[in-house]
């Protein structure tokens, strides 16, 4: 902390080398030179190898190796194996029953080769260890709405039967509904793939946690809904668009009298020892594994319905309708892409949308998910399963759950589950399809409820941040209501908003300063701080912008008492025509045959706007500004400010000091003003009512205003314009403005916009705040010395009064002896009149 005194601040006058080095002139600034365009790119397309550059490529295009190498076999390949062999055996029954819910018929066969290669993909290519890449339902519904173009009717009805495939024409449907899933899928997976390439991904971003949170948790409870067709044994007609969810529970409430009584009896009693078992804890070398009760709940339940029939619905009546042949893979359809591009594309966005799951258990795990590789990975798992005929893959929630409570480490569990799944399918395809879907549903919803719990934030987000409740709010009800696709883009869009409106607007305050330190705090907050006498200080709590720049103008004018008025028409042709006679003498009379220094910038309207004092009827306005920076040489002694003051007010208590204000008003009239005739058509300015700003003077004890920028980024070309009409405007009512604690890349976009010039230029610019104080300051002292010198002291008062008395005395006795000579005269004149 420095105390500021007036021996110091005397001595910081004095040097003024010192004063030069703390400026941003061009002086202290190193001279670089920008690199040509074509350096730019020639050094970017040099290609220079390296085993280290080849190594770093290497780990980026397959993060696999990461992991690998640093495997650690003691601690991991417990875990990975337990995580491995729950995901397995749950992927089992949920691929055969996924065809419930996309009323597609796939062949089994091809369901499951498509999601081990998909896995496969993903361990290769993702970075995230803990999802598990499948098959998820509400993507399967976006992609069965894309059926409805066609003229296939979806077999999967109550009355299905397997008679169906017999049918020619329903074969030749059925083909062509394959075709286009898969052309779908493969399309997803190409857009994909170029967002990544072309480095995309940095959009995510932009969206809080809080987004993903609310898109989180609307999409469990889509999922959830979906799951009442296996925990109530019956099927509906499922209705596809806005506002699905609600009419889907309509018509399971329409229902409910024809449930299975078994199922939902199978389903409670499976979420009962799913929420038990997460209080069961096993250790193993010291550290706790969750306790697999997905995977004792599917073996258990899978042989006693094998050995006794429950009853229940189960996937058996289902896989018997769909052919159990295997179609080879074939290269995808791409005649009608042009008919699909807006669903793969809204496909693409949710399907790598779902990711996000991985970065919140990245972050739970101290690890970072690299947005463009995710990209990439999903999208070549995309197009591996369009080969297949298969829908589109994506994070599957509950796998994903249940491979991070399982303790799974890294993607050797999701390898695993892969494989467990392919070789049970192959060889106990059979044994699975006596499992009730109850059992299924049950573990389905028990892992999706910690994505409800995010609903216990929203008094945190209360109490926190309102805008980021907004937010919440906003995007659960959009994908709740709207669908994943549409319901995404309200949010991103309203979030876009949210985020550009919070960073443009712009909170300032006034500042004052510490006493004896050089420590700037707000007035309203801190009692400490004082404001200085004829200083005022706004700091700019953001970049200026076309948004903010009118509510920064309207708080500089507000806080100085002032209006701006709109120059008259007479105003305005005097000003454009010392504009145009500045061109003209530009064009003339300055020619120049030497190279000299560029020249500045044309001359310009600055402002069509003059300032003037805001009237308060009833109102008297006071000053409770203190002096904190001492720069007085004369103890005491009034300065001429001051003087003026006293003699305004005297002069409205006492009309015989009258003339002796109008005396001291020609004067200040005839030393000069703000711009001389010279000056104002270098400025490309004149001065307007030359009374009325003197006695604007008179009324407006600031006579600078310091801008600190410190936490401004950028200034865009709007804003630059309005700084100029800012600076002329003061500037012409006697108000000088400073700006302190500009960073670099501001003053090169002034320079690039053409803002400095003969008026405005870099000595208005300081370093530090306190710089921008102490020059204000010290300027203003050297006015008042300079009216000081020029004002008559007292023997001038004194010997002007001597001459004035001698002067009235002399023309006094003049009269007097004019009269007496003219007395005497007359006298005489009568002495010779006889009597």
């Amino acid at each position: 902390m420095i105390s500021l005194g007036r021996t110091d601040n005397q001595q910081y006058a004095g040097s003024k080398e010192k004063y030069k080095l703390r400026s941003t002139s061009r002086q202290t600034l190193k001279e670089t030179s920008p690199l040509p365009y074509a350096e730019k790119y020639k050094s970017l397309l040099q290609c220079s190898f390296s085993w280290g550059r080849f190594r770093k490529i290497i780990l980026r295009l397959f993060p696999v190796l990461n992991w690998l190498f640093s495997y650690r076999f003691r601690e991991w390949l417990l875990r990975d194996i337990h995580a491995g062999l729950s995901v397995g055996m749950f992927q089992i029954p949920q691929g055969l029953l996924g065809v419930l819910l996309t009323r597609l018929p796939l062949p089994i066969i091809n369901g499951f080769y498509s999601a081990f290669c998909c896995s496969m993909t993903y361990v290769i290519f993702g970075t995230s260890h803990h999802i598990s890449i499948g098959s998820f339902s509400i993507l399967n519904a976006m992609v069965a709405n894309i059926l409805k173009t066609l003229n296939f009717n979806q077999i999967l009805s109550s009355n299905g039967s397997l008679a169906n495939f017999s049918d020619p024409t329903f074969m030749k449907n059925y083909m062509e509904a394959l075709t286009l899933t898969a052309s779908t899928t493969f399309l997803t997976g190409i857009i994909q793939l170029l967002l990544g390439c072309f480095c995309l991904g940095f959009v995510t971003t932009y969206l809080p946690k809080t987004l993903v949170d609310a898109y989180l948790t609307a999409a469990a409870l889509h999922v959830i809904v979906s799951q009442f067709t296996f925990i109530f044994g019956i099927m509906i007609d499922f209705h596809k668009g806005p506002l699905d969810i609600f009419y889907n529970l309509f018509h399971y409430f329409l229902v409910l009298p024809k449930v299975n009584a078994t199922s939902i009896l199978l389903f409670l009693v499976c979420v009962v020892m799913l929420r038990v078992s997460k209080y069961i804890k096993i250790t193993y070398k010291h550290s706790p594994i969750a306790f697999p009760m997905e995977l004792l709940l599917i073996i258990t339940v899978t042989i006693i319905s094998n050995r006794i029939h429950l009853h229940a619905e189960s996937s058996r009546v289902v896989i018997s309708m769909i052919p159990h042949r295997f179609l080879p893979p074939t290269p995808p359809d791409l005649s009608n892409l042009n008919k699909i591009v807006f669903h793969a594309f809204s496909l693409a966005i949710v399907s790598y949308f779902l990711v996000f799951v991985g970065k919140r258990y990245a972050s739970l795990h101290n690890y970072n998910i690299a947005s463009n590789q995710e990209l990439i990975a999903v999208g070549l798992c995309n197009i591996s399963s369009s080969f297949f005929k298969s829908f589109a893959v994506s994070c599957a929630l509950s796998g994903t759950v249940i491979q991070e409570k399982t303790g799974g480490r890294t993607q050797l569990a999701a390898a695993i589950g892969a494989s467990i799944m392919l070789v049970f399918v192959l060889k106990l395809r059979y044994f699975f399809q006596a499992m009730p879907n109850g059992v299924l549903a049950a573990i389905v919803v028990v892992n999706m409820l910690p994505f409800l719990e995010k609903f216990l934030d929203i008094p945190t987000l209360w109490r926190q941040d309102k805008h980021y409740l907004v937010i919440w709010l906003v995007t659960f009800a959009a994908v709740l209501c709207l669908g994943l696709d549409v319901g995404l883009a309200i949010s991103m869009g309203f979030t876009f908003f949210v985020i550009t409106v919070r960073s443009h607007r712009m909170k300032m305050v006034v500042l004052g300063q510490i006493p004896n330190m050089n420590i700037y705090r707000s007035l309203s907050i801190y009692r400490a701080a004082m404001e200085i006498e004829g200083v005022k200080i706004f700091p700019c709590c953001s970049s200026i912008s076309f948004a903010n720049m009118k509510h920064f103008k309207n708080y500089l004018l507000s806080k100085m008492d002032m209006k701006a008025v709109p120059l008259d028409e007479n105003e305005m042709r005097a000003l454009i025509s010392v504009s145009l006679s500045d061109t003209t003498v530009q064009g003339k009379d300055f020619k120049c045959t030497f190279v000299c220094n560029p020249p500045g910038p044309a001359p310009r309207i600055p402002y069509t706007e003059k300032l003037v004092k805001r009237h308060h009827m009833g109102s008297d306005s006071s000053s409770s500004s203190v002096n904190l920076v001492h720069w007085s040489k004369y103890g005491d002694r009034p300065s001429s400010w001051t003087l003026l003051m006293g003699a305004a007010q005297a002069q409205s208590a006492s009309p015989g000091l009258k003339t002796g204000l109008e005396t001291e008003k020609s004067q200040d009239e005839g030393r000069g003003t703000c711009l001389s005739s010279a000056s104002a058509i270098d400025n490309s300015s004149v001065l307007l009512h030359q009374e009325g700003e003197q006695k604007t003077r008179l009324l407006c004890p600031v006579h600078t205003i310091i801008l600190d920028f410190s936490m401004v980024q950028f200034v865009d070309l709007q804003a630059s314009d309005l700084l100029r009409q800012i600076f002329y405007m003061f500037h012409n009512i006697g108000i000088t403005v400073l700006i302190a604690s500009c960073h670099f890349s501001v003053i090169a976009i002034f320079e690039k916009n053409d803002f400095f010039d003969s008026c405005i230029t870099k000595e208005r610019f300081f370093l530090t705040l306190h710089d921008a104080v102490l020059a204000a300051l010290e300027k203003h002292q050297r006015q008042d010395e300079l009216e000081f010198a020029n004002r008559p002291t007292e023997r001038d008062f004194a010997e002007e009064a001597s001459a004035e008395q001698q002067k009235e005395r002399s023309l006094f006795l003049e009269k007097n002896k004019d009269f007496s000579s003219a007395k005497s005269s007359e006298n005489g004149f009568l002495h010779d009149e006889p009597l």
